[in-house]
């Protein structure tokens, strides 16, 4: 299995890049303000300058705060991981 690649460019500083993919299917691949999920603990959101996290996600919408709104994806299970304004999202793992 190969990493994901960087962007080809850096976002803008009030926006980082994410990634939300299955093995089969990719569902977000852009620049955004935020994004909500769910862990054990509840709800939290990750935004631009975040600290490096790493957390199971639980069932429930991701919410994708982009330019042009909000784009909600349903996932039932998931592993996020934050590092240097870019958020990867592995799903059904």
């Amino acid at each position: 299995m190969s990493l994901p690649s960087q962007p080809a460019q850096k976002p803008a500083p009030d926006q980082m890049h994410i990634k939300v993919y299955s093995p089969f299917q990719t569902y977000f691949d852009g620049d955004a303000k935020s994004i909500t999920g769910i862990n054990d603990t509840g709800q939290f959101d990750i935004l631009p300058k975040h600290h490096n996290f790493l957390t199971l996600l639980n069932a429930g919408d991701l919410v994708i705060q982009t330019l042009r709104g909000p784009q909600k994806i349903q996932i039932s299970r998931g592993l996020m991981h934050v590092k240097a304004d870019q958020v990867v999202v592995f799903l059904d793992i």
